[in-house]
């Protein structure tokens, strides 16, 4: 299925009559590429406008690379007005390149606020320019993580490389072990119990299926419980992806009790220790 596809520059920049919810053009380096007019485009157009979200805010994970398939960067523009739409603040990993910096820009266009969490360190090579919304620096990869986690109300995965499945595969863990409890949709009765919470990944072109295929291949080794399976929602585009994350329920796992990890804090371990571990 063939697509048109327009590349940014100084001509040539998505604007408010292509993508209603930015209030003024998005300025992108001329080699990152959008779909501009495509049938994607136009699907997502024409669904009914989002609802106000349960979500403040929401961590998104992503790569510092565009990518060479379109879709790719298409789906970070897309994921950015789902967001807007529903009025939810991003949390990110800090970049301005790649398509860190795609869905930064857009969303901050769209008049919502964007919080950057990025170590030192990367800051002379992962930020290009002026940065969006507020950039918080801090000291290393754990502490970036951390901070994110705090941070968002729920987490989303789109298209990435190492460090997008080192932040995905964490968040799952944590959600797994209890460390965090996030989407906040958790029932009176379950309120006590170890619950799994779900995760969103965003699986554009089926970016994800082989990652998929593994952790159904550890579920039916045993090396994943079956219910921890569904910590991971997936959707191959932002809209029905949102939407699932929406209406999650929590599931109870009938194991065991809720790790209590913000006991353990009190008792004098850190965030930054708990990840260590």
């Amino acid at each position: 299925q063939s697509h048109t596809f327009t590349s940014f520059s100084s001509n040539s920049k998505p604007t408010s009559q292509q993508y209603p919810f930015l209030k003024k053009p998005i300025q992108r380096n001329s080699n990152i590429r959008i779909a501009l007019s495509s049938p994607f485009v136009m699907e997502n157009q024409q669904q009914q406008p989002a609802m106000r979200s349960r979500f403040r805010r929401v961590c998104v994970f992503c790569g510092s690379s565009a990518g060479k398939n379109p879709s790719y960067q298409l789906a970070a523009l897309q994921l950015a007005k789902e967001l807007v739409e529903r009025e939810i603040d991003l949390v990110y990993g800090g970049g301005s390149i790649g398509l860190m910096g795609l869905v930064s820009q857009a969303v901050h266009e769209g008049g919502r606020h964007v919080l950057g969490v990025i170590p030192k360190t990367l800051m002379p090579r992962e930020i290009t320019g002026e940065p969006v919304g507020d950039v918080k620096p801090v000291s290393g990869m754990h502490q970036r993580k951390a901070e994110m986690a705090r941070q968002a109300d729920a987490f989303i995965a789109l298209p990435g490389g190492y460090g997008t499945l080192e932040e995905l595969l964490e968040v799952i863990t944590w959600a797994q072990l209890g460390i965090h409890d996030k989407p906040h949709s958790i029932s009176p009765e379950l309120k006590n119990d170890f619950v799994f919470l779900q995760v969103g990944l965003l699986n554009v072109d089926g970016y994800y299926n082989s990652l998929l295929s593994f952790i159904d291949k550890a579920v039916d080794e045993g090396f994943v419980a079956p219910a921890a399976r569904h910590i991971i929602v997936s959707a191959q585009n932002a809209h029905d992806l949102m939407v699932k994350l929406e209406e999650y329920e929590a599931q109870h796992c009938g194991v065991a009790s809720k790790l209590n990890w913000e006991m353990e804090q009190q008792l004098g371990y850190t965030i930054k220790s708990d990840i260590a571990r």
